[in-house]
């Protein structure tokens, strides 16, 4: 017998997976698998793919699902976030003590730039031990060299291919809203990542 997940509420699929249902944990995988490429987008890692992020993504999306108590009050779409930003940080801080050689250029793109839609700044954030100011300012110069570049070497079109794409939208709808076709978005973002990685 199939059953609806669509109908049930997430405590009570996330019940069904504490029994050991598997199609409920697949489900729960790909209803909130949004939360991460959402939370994966926010980054930038020169020499790497983003998969390298999307794994450790879901990998904080699994433990949430699976450390979830309904019992504390939590939403856990909520907590579902918090999981996988905790997930994608302690990636990065691996990375920061040389642990994963293809992070350690890790560089976060938050705050709204009115120039091509985001500035990019340092957020290379770490436990307070862990502070080191000489890494912390050399994460800054890199930062501003990337945003430099990112001015002098990207096209208007460019920059705002990857606006588009910073906020979220798929291929077809960067083209959409562009005028443009998927082939001329993907073309774009090839040369983006090829020019931030030069």
């Amino acid at each position: 017998m199939s059953i609806n997940y669509d109908s049930l509420s997430d405590n009570e699929i996330i019940s069904r997976i504490s029994a050991n249902d598997n199609d409920a944990m697949e489900y729960m995988m790909k209803k909130y698998g949004g939360i991460v490429k959402r939370e994966v987008r926010t980054v930038y890692l020169i020499g790497a793919e983003p998969d390298d992020l999307m794994q450790e993504g879901m990998i904080g999306l699994f433990k949430a699902i699976r450390d979830f108590d309904s019992d504390k009050g939590t939403v856990f779409s909520t907590f579902a976030t918090l999981c996988v930003r905790r997930q994608i940080k302690t990636a990065i801080n691996n990375s920061n003590r040389k642990k994963h050689i293809p992070l350690n250029n890790y560089i976060s793109i938050y705050t709204e730039n009115d120039k091509y839609g985001y500035e990019l700044e340092d957020n290379l954030e770490s436990d307070d031990n862990n502070s080191n100011p000489e890494d912390m300012m050399i994460a800054k110069e890199k930062s501003k060299a990337l945003n430099e570049t990112i001015e002098k070497a990207l096209s208007s079109y460019e920059k705002k291919v990857l606006s588009l794409y910073l906020d979220g939208l798929s291929y077809q709808e960067i083209a959409q809203r562009l005028d443009k076709t998927e082939k001329s978005v993907d073309n774009a973002l090839q040369r983006i990542r090829r020019k931030l990685s030069e």
